[in-house]
């Protein structure tokens, strides 16, 4: 995708001196002959110049996307998400206001990278959106669909009472959650945590508050309950939230005791809480599961650094309260 102004192919499109000539197309024109007709009355046009995967966005989804946008005889974009690493999601029919924009992304696949000419009443109107837009412009949007996650369901659900939600199939609720865990890593690959944390705790609170019809149901859910446990203790870890953190972790240990990450979890949060011999206990047991797992024994030699820091404090801060105990105990 183009990040610094249009591709090479639209820029041999571009030149000023052109629009002086009579009866020469304008860019957009030209490239226009090269595109397709997405709605069949030419307001928007679509060339595809990388593939995608999967089926095309759904109505109700939320898109995480790259765009560039540009008015006509110009190299440089008016908006331009190029500089983002993690763009935010935006969820079509709310966040998604460009009419066209809206269209376009839901011919799109996973992946695919794709121009639009969108005219005016598809984009800004007659109006345009000043000092930017002029008034009746056609705008060309560059598009790469990064991601998407089907929303609907979780917009459905979340519309029912709590009594209401516990009576769906338990495939549906479990679908819920897993989208919603799906926006935690999301926000919490962003460094958005706090974000992260509320997705993560909404999981949570769900399947807390599912009551399970039989065993299968409860393993079911015991199964899901585990890695939002352990990305819950991440989260709380990220924010500062040692103890917190602590609790997510050693739930996550009531659903499997000998689950290295929790282990390692718990000692992380330990050893930040200071509590340096609950901290060995966990490092001990996460290291017996993986004795050779890099990031276990990194914070095992971590601890031993600060369990030693800690005493030779103990030892000064002695020393400083009884100066003469160490002379009286010489004699």
């Amino acid at each position: 995708m183009s990040t610094n102004g249009l591709a090479s192919r639209i820029q041999q499109f571009l030149d000023p001196t052109e629009r002086l000539m009579p009866g020469m197309q304008s860019p957009f024109q030209r490239l226009a002959q090269q595109m397709q007709d997405v709605l069949g009355d030419g307001g928007i046009l679509k060339e595809v110049i990388q593939f995608g995967e999967g089926p095309p966005v759904p109505r109700d989804s939320s898109v995480s996307i790259h765009l560039s946008a540009y008015l006509e005889y110009s190299d440089q974009p008016f908006e331009t998400t190029s500089h983002l690493k993690y763009p935010r999601m935006m969820k079509l029919g709310r966040d998604v206001t460009l009419y066209g924009l809206e269209l376009g992304l839901l011919t799109m696949k996973k992946g695919e990278f794709s121009r639009f000419l969108f005219l005016p009443k598809y984009a800004y109107g007659e109006i345009g959106c000043p000092p930017l837009i002029p008034p009746s412009a056609t705008v060309l949007y560059e598009l790469q669909v990064l991601d998407y996650l089907d929303s609907a369901e979780v917009d459905d659900f979340f519309a029912l009472s709590e009594e209401e939600q516990n009576t769906v199939p338990l495939s549906t609720m479990l679908n819920v959650v897993k989208t919603q865990r799906c926006f935690g890593n999301r926000c919490f690959n962003q460094s958005r945590y706090e974000d992260a944390k509320d997705r993560y705790k909404q999981a949570s609170t769900l399947l807390k508050n599912r009551e399970p019809a039989n065993e299968e149901e409860g393993r079911s859910i015991r199964a899901m309950q585990l890695p939002i446990f352990l990305n819950l203790s991440l989260t709380l870890l990220r924010l500062e939230k040692p103890l917190k953190a602590l609790q997510y972790g050693q739930r996550a240990l009531e659903v499997d005791p000998q689950n290295t990450k929790a282990l390692f979890r718990c000692g992380q949060a330990s050893l930040e809480m200071d509590d340096y011999e609950k901290a060995q206990d966990y490092l001990l047991m996460a290291q017996a599961n993986k004795p050779f797992n890099t990031d276990i024994n990194n914070m095992l030699r971590k601890l031993a650094s600060c369990y030693k820091d800690f005493m030779d404090k103990e030892k000064e801060m002695c020393s400083k309260m009884f100066p003469n105990f160490q002379a009286t105990s010489k004699k």
